[in-house]
């Protein structure tokens, strides 16, 4: 049995813990803020962390102005349901997975300590969301061991690492291991969503070509967003209905509305069923 095998088989004992990765600010709150929600309703340690500081993520503003912006922004979300959120300072579209990124990578993994990862998949539009993806991927054994980036304490077991729900399909379409219910925590999603005021209400209705849809009254704005990411909010449910049934039940599975899907990557810890039933009881 080799140490890769032997980690798989040992997980720690304490509370689950969740680090999700993300390229930009607002990159986690999107993909994984109802399951961050759930965690933290528990008392469970959820960390948010942003590759990029997300200076480039605008078409009036840039660089330390907006960097110090989506900070503030990422802060606030972190308040809605009481998480840490870590804006790492490297550039916005120019991340790449050098040998210092995957340090800094093994140091943030080790220092949290996590039960459960979260990382968009390699395969995306944005260079910046396949990188965080290699990126952890990197860092998945290495973390492991005692003589890389040795100053810092190696685990003795490697985490469970899963993706993000997305819908590119080459080279192969998002396939979930675990779908849940987010419904009893989607206002709150939301709200994270809603806090990073210059990505949704204003970069992206640009850059989508939308922008004279957004309102100027804060109030219409919040509620324009809501119908807006209704959809988006709902598209996994609608999408992944068998897993929801399997899981919960025909009545209540073909009920539920908002969901988070997930899929296991095979470079961290196997996603056994009794892992499953830890990292996932909701």
């Amino acid at each position: 049995m080799d140490a890769l095998t032997e980690g798989r088989e040992r997980m720690p004992e304490e509370a689950p813990s969740l680090l999700v990765f993300g390229a930009h600010p607002d990159d986690c709150d999107a993909t994984a803020g109802g399951l961050a929600a759930l965690y933290a309703r528990r008392g469970w340690r959820v960390r948010f962390v942003s590759m990029t500081n997300g200076d480039a993520g605008h078409h009036l503003q840039g660089g330390a102005v907006l960097a110090r912006r989506r900070a503030a922004e990422a802060r606030a979300a972190a308040r809605v349901i009481g998480i840490e959120y870590q804006v790492l300072d490297n550039h916005d579209g120019e991340l790449l997975p050098t040998l210092d990124r995957r340090r800094e990578v093994i140091g943030i993994i080790r220092e949290f300590r996590p039960s459960l990862i979260l990382v968009p998949r390699p395969n995306d539009y944005h260079p910046d969301h396949r990188y965080t993806s290699v990126l952890v991927q990197d860092a998945a054994y290495m973390v492991t061991v005692p003589n890389v980036r040795a100053m810092a304490d190696h685990l003795r077991v490697n985490p469970v690492i899963m993706y993000v729900s997305d819908r590119f399909q080459k080279p192969y379409p998002f396939s979930p291991d675990v779908v849940i219910d987010i419904g009893e925590v989607v206002e709150q999603k939301f709200r994270m969503i809603a806090c990073h005021e210059s990505q949704f209400f204003e970069w992206l209705p640009y850059n989508g070509g939308y922008q004279q849809e957004v309102p100027e009254d804060p109030k219409q704005r919040v509620d324009w967003l809501r119908r807006r990411m209704e959809p988006r909010l709902r598209a996994d449910a609608d999408r992944f209905r068998d897993l929801l049934i399997a899981r919960y039940g025909q009545d209540r599975g073909s009920q539920v509305r908002y969901a988070e899907a997930f899929e296991a990557c095979e470079y961290g810890s196997a996603l056994t069923p009794e892992l499953q039933r830890q990292l996932f009881p909701f």
